[in-house]
């Protein structure tokens, strides 16, 4: 087991407590969206404003591991090494 944590953007911190992080405890070798899944365990409110009904990242959410986008280094297949601090980051409309 390793943990990582998660930074919860404030759009989302409705759905974690009003947490700003959170940590939560994964199999060594879990790739994110096996993490992201632990996470909803925990805060199943998250879901839904992450990943699409077939469980494909919403296109306008992205995610980072450390300082990489996930969307070049193998999406939710992107293996998680021990101590990740993965960020949310929702896209925000202007008008």
């Amino acid at each position: 087991m390793m943990l990582v944590s998660f930074a919860i953007p404030g759009p989302l911190r409705e759905f974690s407590g009003n947490q700003t992080s959170v940590r939560i405890e994964v199999l060594s070798g879990a790739n994110l969206l096996e993490g992201l899944q632990a996470l909803f365990t925990a805060y199943p409110g998250l879901r839904d404003r992450i990943l699409t009904e077939s469980g494909q990242l919403r296109q306008h959410v992205n995610v980072f591991i450390g300082k990489e986008d996930i969307r070049y280094t193998g999406g939710l297949t992107t293996p998680l090494p021990a101590n990740a601090e993965i960020t949310i980051v929702p896209a925000i409309s202007g008008g």
